[in-house]
């Protein structure tokens, strides 16, 4: 059967109704695992489990999410026999005694609109207090930053600790709860451009908490990211690229006797989109566990800080990707998956060298047979070169004959951010396009992660250009090995990656079709109109608004409407605040101006991200329904149709 036309087990429904999504895993004093559970089949409540108990620990309809930096992450904290949490509807931190582990109760007061905000929690027990992220929505147009102080025994209340930049990250107390350390930056800088660490002196004095504030360590074009106390208080550990790569430093507390852990071609970090990651953490006898990439394929290893050397830890060794590494004495506690391998929580035994599966996002199985094994791809690109995952089409009920003259399909996927990348992590929205005949090609093109500041950096002053160069180049270099099909080449993306998508079919004349996911199409209202964390995104990746706003104009895709001439199918949140409703709405009015196919689906409820299991699964059969109408196949799939505008008649 023709490629496209394959009936496959892998259903949207089953991807949205068996399937979770595990994040943000956290330790407590006592050694228990904790995690947070996306859960679509809920509305994309955010659930917390732990690996002592099979209940959720919170009950419905509690939310674990915070919308600080609306990206938000660290939104739960474990401590002092309680568990602290963002709820999701109201912004208030709430509380839940594990003891009886059935009253919540909100800590902080109700604020209008939601405007008060926490994430990144850590627990200071000597003051018995809550250090935390705090943004202040005093207006529409007026967001204030800070790290403050939660009081848990007086109602919960607020107190501003250090403010003045425009952002913080990453609060981190010594031992002793003498000092804390944190990470701040100014616009129009990003955490993954330039960022500093700063120390303070914790007080008992309730009318000047932190005093002796001063920067340790930041310098123009530095990323520092999780500062972390050695177990016995003598050393800041470190994240930092001042070597080009995201490599693990230590200093001590005056800022002197600055250390690089180990010098390797690696990265130990990645951008701060989210709050709550981590990358490394302390074993029982101060060493460090770490996770780290190189080439897109991610490790963990043991470093022995005294003599800088890195052993990597055989039993993990079937995973390509790992992430949220938290360690408890001889314990580590990671997210992990690889290419055929579906996301885990996992718990390493360092005496025991094994490893223990504590929660999977999947409630299935998928036989081998309909699963694409990719293959990690570098080709040329301009002057450079660029990175991509290939996934050739599989399904075992239909063998690909050697004498069939017929080249698959490709779609070509374009990741967020754009400072961002794509990884070889287990992802069953992309088996359901090879198990039903397409190719597919995951693009970490220039500006991606994962490959050196140098590589991330070189996306400035280009986005637009490089990162849709990138995608042509990849879909070419499988085109020339006559991997897939020249007529009937596709590509998609969300957020940045569906700017990426509509660049690509306004401004060449390359992809037969494309599908938008609240895609950006006009880079002035996104300047003038987005949140705060990302207003001055642009300055670096396009140029100062309104001084550059001609490039502004030149690359947007609106700009380049009269040259459109391929179908699209757009997909938005209708509560969006990072993408709003009106860039798409802007994008298909011209296309139905101008005759061309073009579908529009609007999902009340959603954010900038899909999380509810109905609009996960039509954003995903919606789309194959609408290429196959575009390239002329019957799927295989009866799925609801997608109003389908200006679709010639067969």
């Amino acid at each position: 059967m023709s490629y496209g036309t394959w009936l496959s087990p892998i259903q949207s429904a089953l991807i949205v109704e068996k399937t979770i999504s595990p994040i943000e895993i956290q330790v407590d004093e006592q050694g228990t695992a904790y995690w947070l559970e996306l859960r679509p089949s809920e509305s994309g409540r955010y659930a917390l489990r732990s690996n002592k108990q099979q209940d959720d620990l919170l009950p419905k309809p509690f939310n674990s999410r915070t919308r600080v930096h609306e990206y938000g992450g660290g939104s739960y904290l474990v401590a002092n026999n309680r568990i602290y949490f963002t709820n999701f509807p109201d912004q208030r931190i709430y509380q839940l005694n594990l003891q009886d582990n059935q009253t919540v109760v909100p800590l902080t007061g109700e604020s209008k609109d939601a405007a008060q905000r926490y994430a990144n929690m850590i627990f200071d027990s000597y003051r018995q207090q809550i250090i935390c992220v705090h943004e202040n929505h005093i207006d529409e147009h007026n967001v204030q930053n800070s790290i403050a102080a939660v009081s848990v025994n007086d109602s919960g209340s607020v107190k501003t600790l250090v403010d003045g930049y425009d952002f913080y990250s990453s609060p981190s107390m010594s031992p002793d709860g003498k000092y804390l350390v944190w990470i701040c930056w100014n616009h129009p800088n990003m955490p993954w451009d330039q960022t500093e660490l700063w120390i303070g002196e914790l007080t008992n004095d309730s009318n000047q908490l932190l005093i002796n504030k001063r920067k340790l360590f930041g310098k123009v074009n530095e990323s520092i990211l999780q500062p972390q106390w050695s177990p016995d208080g003598k050393f800041i550990y470190f994240v930092s690229d001042r070597s080009n790569w995201w490599n693990i430093y230590r200093t001590t507390s005056d800022g002197q006797n600055l250390e690089h852990i180990y010098d390797i071609k690696a990265e130990f970090g990645g951008p701060g989109w989210q709050f709550g990651t981590s990358y490394y953490g302390f074993d029982a006898d101060q060493n460090l566990v770490a996770a780290y990439w190189t080439n897109g394929l991610a490790k963990l290893a043991r470093i022995n800080v005294q003599t800088k050397t890195l052993t990597p830890l055989p039993a993990t060794e079937i995973y390509t990707d790992i992430r949220y590494v938290r360690v408890y004495k001889n314990k580590v506690y990671f997210l992990a998956s690889s290419a055929v391998r579906p996301t885990e929580v996992v718990e390493y035994d360092f005496n025991e060298n094994k490893t223990e599966v504590l929660c999977r996002s999947m409630d299935l199985s998928i036989d081998e047979r309909y699963l694409s094994v990719p293959e990690m791809i570098t080709f040329k690109t301009g002057d450079s070169i660029a990175y991509g995952i290939y996934y050739p089409p599989k399904n075992g009920d239909y063998p690909i004959s050697s004498d069939s003259t017929e080249l698959p399909p490709l779609l070509v996927r374009t990741h967020g951010g754009p400072t961002s990348a794509t990884t070889s992590a287990f992802n069953l929205r992309i088996q359901y396009w090879t198990s039903r005949g397409f190719a597919l090609l995951d693009v970490n093109y220039r500006g991606s992660t994962g490959y050196g500041r140098e590589f991330r950096d070189s996306l400035k002053d280009n986005w637009g250009i490089y990162d849709v160069q990138d995608c042509i180049a990849g879909a070419e270099h499988l085109v020339q090995q006559k991997k897939v099909d020249r007529n009937r080449l596709t590509i998609d993306g969300g957020s940045a990656g569906g700017y990426t998508t509509l660049c690509a079919l306004t401004m060449y004349d390359y992809f037969s079709a494309g599908a938008s996911h609240y895609g950006v199409s006009d880079l002035e209202l996104l300047a003038k109109d987005t949140h705060k964390f990302e207003s001055r995104y642009l300055d670096n990746l396009i140029g100062e608004y309104p001084a550059k706003q001609n490039i502004y104009i030149e690359r947007s895709p609106m700009t380049h409407i009269k040259s459109l001439s391929k179908p699209i199918i757009f997909f938005q949140g209708a509560e969006d605040k990072i993408v709003l409703p009106s860039q798409a709405e802007l994008m298909v009015n011209a296309l139905r101006e101008k005759h061309l196919p073009v579908a529009y689906v609007l999902f009340d409820g959603e954010q900038h991200g899909f999380r509810q299991a109905p609009n996960i699964q039509k954003s995903l059969d919606g789309e194959f329904y609408f290429f196959s109408k575009i390239f002329h196949f019957n799927m295989a799939d009866k799925v609801d149709p997608i109003p389908i505008e200006n679709l010639p008649v067969d």
